[in-house]
């Protein structure tokens, strides 16, 4: 038995049969920390300052701190406790021979039997050849729990009596496997091809939970940034405080953004399709510094739907002068599967007017590719004014396409113009 655990009973069907060996089964947990529930009252009520002085000579709990339920001393569990997904299941398996007799050839098998699939976890499978009386064989199994619902261990023994009988039983210990935590996601698909994720991560069971990691695993297409961080002074530290801490029903915002990777970026037509974007790992402790570890599935979002046509802003000035003319640059991607011919048109807005010639052939398109144009705009009223006007026209199809509030830009006075 490893040290600083504790082996407790579990539940089982007693096999009628008398045999010459007998089986136990415990679950192997670690201690909890002792909290004695404090008794007060004032000084003028007829115990007077007896249940204070009780408390401060009682050796489980904190000198000073006696009143907050504070423990110094661990508690052995009395019973078998909650399982949760993620964390790892260990027992404590002992044959024990009871009788006055030799027993030989005794073989000891435990499997995990789930809703999905049967797993030995036997360390080995190799016959013991003899066991003399009051003698004991003892294992430690070990498994991570990856299902929820009901987990059954079976534990089977075979041996060989002195007079040649072959014996066989078996016993069923039944479990249930409960959820720690409860994730729900959120996406946002920005302008550009960056998607952001959410990640509402809530603690679901009775005990404080140290959240040792959560990552984002992203797929093969996806660069992955986490902004959980802020930079202090020049170094890096959690927006959660030093302290990662997850209290019982709390929950806590993790967000990640992605980004295509530039073999894909050009690939308008496999971006668009693309539906995964990866999964969650989450590592925490509980208790005594229990590991768990939980791996959601892949994660899927919604692939925003183009169009035949996509334009984008890859470049433009979050101010700009009134009646002085500014640039951006704008993206054209071709998300259908034919060729197009594209005339670009610009229509004039009351606040933002194009600088150059309407009507401009842009020439053939080919599907999935994309080119990039600079245009110039002038503002000629101040504040916060909307991009709109642009049109797309396909000479093949006579079809046009049109744009509207594309960006903002915040258009000011040349001597409001905050400096560089």
């Amino acid at each position: 038995m490893r040290p600083g655990r504790r082996a407790v009973k579990m539940d089982v069907n007693q096999p009628k049969q008398e045999h010459l060996l007998a089986l136990k089964v415990m679950r192997l947990t670690k201690p909890t920390l002792f909290t004695n529930l404090p008794v007060t009252c004032e000084e003028r009520d007829l115990p007077g300052d007896l249940f204070s002085q009780l408390m401060k000579d009682d050796p489980s709990t904190v000198k000073g701190a006696e009143n907050f339920m504070l423990g110094e001393m661990l508690t052995l569990p009395q019973n078998f406790g909650n399982i949760f997904l993620g964390e790892t299941f260990s027992s404590y398996i002992s044959v024990h021979n009871d009788s006055v007799q030799v027993v030989k050839d005794i073989l000891v098998k435990a499997d995990l039997q789930t809703s999905s699939q049967r797993l030995n976890l036997s360390a080995s499978n190799a016959a013991v050849a003899d066991l003399k009386p009051d003698r004991c064989i003892d294992d430690v199994i070990h498994h991570e729990v990856k299902e929820i619902g009901t987990h059954i261990l079976v534990c089977a023994v075979s041996y060989t009596t002195q007079a040649g009988e072959k014996m066989y039983f078996r016993k069923f210990f039944k479990f249930q496997v409960l959820k720690p935590l409860d994730v729900k996601t959120k996406f946002y698909n920005a302008e550009t091809d960056e998607v952001f994720l959410e990640a509402q991560i809530q603690n679901i069971t009775t005990t404080p939970m140290y959240m040792e990691k959560v990552s984002l695993e992203p797929s093969i297409m996806y660069n992955v940034t986490e902004l959980n961080t802020v930079n202090t002074r020049g170094s890096s530290c959690s927006t959660f405080g030093k302290m990662t801490y997850l209290q019982p029903m709390d929950t806590r915002q993790y967000l990640y953004c992605l980004k295509p990777k530039p073999e894909f970026a050009e690939k308008a037509g496999v971006i668009k399709g693309v539906t995964v974007i990866g999964k969650l790992d989450i590592v925490w402790k509980t208790n005594l510094g229990e590991r768990g570890r939980l791996q959601t599935s892949q994660l899927q979002r919604m692939a925003p739907g183009y169009g035949d046509v996509r334009l984008s802003l890859e470049m433009i000035p979050d101010t700009v002068n009134l009646e002085e003319p500014f640039e951006v640059t704008c993206k054209i991607t071709n998300c259908s599967e034919r060729t197009m011919d594209l005339v670009l048109e610009m229509c004039n807005t009351n606040a933002i007017h194009w600088c150059g010639i309407s009507g401009r052939q842009l020439g053939k398109l080919s599907p999935n590719s994309s080119l990039h144009l600079a245009l110039k705009l002038l503002a000629s009223m101040q504040g916060l004014q909307s991009i709109s006007g642009l049109r797309l026209m396909d000479t093949f199809l006579k079809r046009t396409y049109e744009y509207d509030d594309i960006a903002q830009v915040c258009v000011v006075f040349s001597h409001l113009k905050p400096e560089s």
